[in-house]
C-alpha cells in the first residue's frame, strides 16, 4: 500500500511547494504526495520559475491549507520551516512519522533580481538534496 506524505510550510506556496514537486519526481506513484500550509499564499512565481530550470514543472499545483486533508491518514508529515513546525495545528494521524527540516525563505530575500534568483536556487538545491535521500531511504526499505 502506497504511503501518504505531506508537506507543510506557512503559507504552501514555495518550499513547501518545491518539496512537493520533488517528492513526485523521485517517488513518481509510489507514494500520494501532498502540500499544505497553515495559511495559504498562492503559488509564488519564483518557486514555478526556478523549479522550472530544473525541469520540474509545479505550474498546475495549487496552494492548499492544512485543514483541507483533516481526513487523511498520512505516514508521514514533514514541516520544512520552523513557523510551520512551531504553529501547526493538530493533524489527527495517528501513525504519520513527523519529521523537520528548516529551509530558508527565499522569499523574503531582498536584492538584486539576481541575489533573489540565486536564493530561490540554494533552497532549491537544499530541498532536492533533502527530498532525494527521503527518497531513497523511501524506496529500499519502504520507510
Amino acid at each position: 500500500m502506497k504511503k501518504s506524505i505531506l508537506v507543510l510550510c506557512t503559507g504552501n506556496s514555495c518550499r513547501s511547494q518545491m518539496a512537493h514537486g520533488y517528492f513526485n519526481h523521485f517517488l513518481g506513484d509510489k507514494a500520494n504526495i501532498y502540500s499544505a500550509g497553515i495559511e495559504t499564499h498562492g503559488l509564488n512565481p519564483g518557486a514555478v520559475a526556478i523549479m522550472k530550470r530544473d525541469n520540474i514543472d509545479i505550474s498546475a499545483h495549487t496552494s492548499n491549507h492544512v485543514d483541507e486533508y483533516k481526513d487523511v491518514n498520512f505516514d508521514y508529515i514533514l514541516t520544512v520551516c520552523d513557523h510551520a513546525n512551531e504553529n501547526c495545528p493538530f493533524i489527527p494521524s495517528k501513525k504519520a512519522v513527523r519529521l523537520h527540516h528548516n529551509f530558508s525563505d527565499p522569499s523574503k530575500v531582498k536584492g538584486t533580481r539576481e541575489e533573489i534568483e540565486q536564493a530561490f536556487k540554494v533552497t532549491r538545491d537544499q530541498i532536492k538534496r533533502y527530498v532525494e535521500n527521503f527518497a531513497q531511504e523511501y524506496s529500499q526499505s519502504t520507510l
